[in-house]
Order: structure tokens, then C-alpha cells, then sequence
């Protein structure tokens, strides 16, 4: 079992008597099914439908204060801060940006021999492994007590991208994609049965008329190739490859072209090497919903 601090990734915490409730009517997630020991992956969107953030969200013990957990990009972590705020009005509810004090322990390929207070199974997709909420000078420890070895950050990514996890900032650019863009429909990132949540309309409409077209792939890769290198198919343009390691990559791309390059027999390149596609159900374009 491995185990890596990712030191891209920070905490804010959502505390105070209407903390579930005031998350609940603004993110993609159902927060009513957060618990101790349990994620969710969600995110706050704009009123256009488009990521703001993307985040995993956990339930703090009681005994440790209660309150919410969102393990986001680190980068994001006071921006998020200061967006919720904006929303808080006069709910009861305490919005910190504790990444100064937490970080985040990737665990995979294995099962945690014991589980800490903050940790919990990735909700994206079981092959992800688990996550552990703790202080960065306390990650070794952790890593040791629950039976993982730790191993440089770039072994996770490397895993990520080979469970096609996309990566904002990389993979995708933040108020600029739909949750469909980056497959969190897929990665239980939102829920359709919840009720509203800013941005909901313009997710749920995609989602039933069948209309999101745009998705992040898994790829294949003959060489290496940077990030933001446009993919093509003859001369047009089917999106951009986000980021690889070794000879897997993620790539957000027109699925309906390529869709239509591939039954052409037309070449999908990056950078004049040729891309192959490791899940073929990845770049198969949804069907509309019968009016």
C-alpha cells in the first residue's frame, strides 16, 4: 500500500448548527449524506452551471468540534473561503480556511489497517483509494500507522491519471467547465434527486436533453507531450491534452468529433504523435432525450 502528502491541496472547514444546511442548498452534492468516516465529491458552481470548485467533503466528529471538511485545491482553498462566506448571511455557520493546519494523505493500492478520525474511502471511484485529513508534520506518522509507505506526490499523480481523476487547473480550467466536462456525473460529484443548488438548472438540463459533448478522456501516449497541447484530427480541432504521466494521459476533448474521426479512420494526434483511447466507451457521445 502507498501513501503520498499532496502538497497541491488544502482544507476548509464548514462549522456551526446550520453548517449541513447552508452547504447542502449551494453545492452539487448531497451533503444530508455526509458522515463521519464517509465523502462525498462535490462542487460550487456559478449560476451558469460552470466549477468555481471542485472539492471532497467529510463530516468531523463531534467529538472533534462536528462541522464539514473540504479536502479543494489549495490554491482555491481561500477564494472558496471567501465565495461560501458571500452566501452566509445570517446562517449560523463558521467558514475557516485551515490549510496552514491540514493537509491531505493520499492512500491507495490497499486497504488502511486502521482508519484515523479524518479519513475516508475517495468517493470518486474506489480504485482512487482513500484520503486522510491531517497535519503535514503528522503525515508520516499516519502513513506508518495505518500501513502505507510513502512515496513522492508524482507516484499519486501518476495513479490519478491512470483512473482518469482529472486534475482542475490542468485537466480543466476552473468557471470555465460544466460538471459534465470533467466527468463528475460519472465520479458521483452530483447529485440529480438533491434538491436546489446554485447552478443546478443549467447541470440538470445537460444531464436530461443528453447535450454535454465536450468530456476529459484517457489516452494513450506513444511519448511524452506538455499539457495545453491542442489534439486534432485532420484539420480540425478536437480540445486539448491536459496532464500524463508516463504513457497515460487525460484529455478534454469534442467527443462527438472524435467520435466521428475514429469512424473515419482519421488519425487522433498531439503534437504529430498519435493518441489511442484506453476506455473506447469514454468517446462514445451521449443520445438526446426525446422531446
Amino acid at each position: 500500500m502507498k501513501s503520498a502528502f499532496l502538497t497541491d491541496r488544502g482544507v476548509v472547514k464548514v462549522g456551526g448548527e446550520d453548517a449541513r444546511h447552508f452547504l447542502n442548498g449551494l453545492v452539487t452534492t448531497n451533503i444530508d449524506l455526509v458522515r463521519p468516516g464517509l465523502g462525498r465529491f462535490g462542487a460550487l458552481l456559478t449560476p451558469q452551471g460552470k466549477i468555481i470548485a471542485d472539492f471532497l467533503v467529510t463530516e468531523i466528529p463531534a467529538g472533534h468540534g462536528g462541522g464539514f471538511l473540504l479536502d479543494c485545491p489549495k490554491s482555491l482553498a481561500q477564494p472558496l473561503t471567501a465565495r461560501l462566506s458571500i452566501y452566509k448571511l445570517r446562517a449560523k455557520v463558521a467558514i475557516e480556511n485551515l490549510s496552514d493546519a491540514f493537509g491531505v494523505l493520499a492512500v491507495w493500492d490497499g486497504t488502511p489497517q486502521m482508519t484515523p478520525d479524518l479519513a475516508f474511502a475517495d468517493p470518486r471511484d474506489e480504485s482512487l483509494g482513500w484520503r486522510v485529513l491531517v497535519p503535514a508534520e503528522l503525515a508520516n506518522k499516519a502513513a506508518a500507522a495505518i500501513g502505507a509507505e510513502m512515496v513522492d506526490e508524482s507516484d499519486y499523480d501518476a495513479h490519478r491519471i491512470r483512473c482518469g481523476a482529472p486534475r482542475g487547473g490542468i485537466d480543466f480550467s476552473y468557471n470555465d467547465a460544466f460538471p459534465h466536462d470533467t466527468n463528475m456525473d460519472r465520479l458521483h460529484g452530483v447529485d440529480f434527486d438533491k434538491g436546489c443548488y446554485i447552478g443546478q438548472e443549467v447541470v440538470s438540463r445537460m444531464q436530461h436533453r443528453g447535450t454535454a459533448r465536450t468530456r476529459i478522456v484517457r489516452i494513450g501516449l506513444g511519448d511524452a507531450i506538455a499539457a495545453g497541447t491542442p489534439v486534432t484530427a485532420g484539420d480540425k480541432t478536437l480540445g486539448t491534452l491536459g496532464s500524463s504521466a508516463g504513457d497515460r494521459g487525460l484529455a478534454l476533448l469534442r467527443i462527438d468529433r472524435v467520435a466521428d474521426a475514429v469512424e473515419a479512420g482519421t488519425p487522433v494526434v498531439a503534437d504529430g504523435h498519435a493518441l489511442s483511447f484506453i476506455v473506447p466507451q469514454d468517446i462514445v457521445p451521449p443520445k438526446k432525450a426525446s422531446a
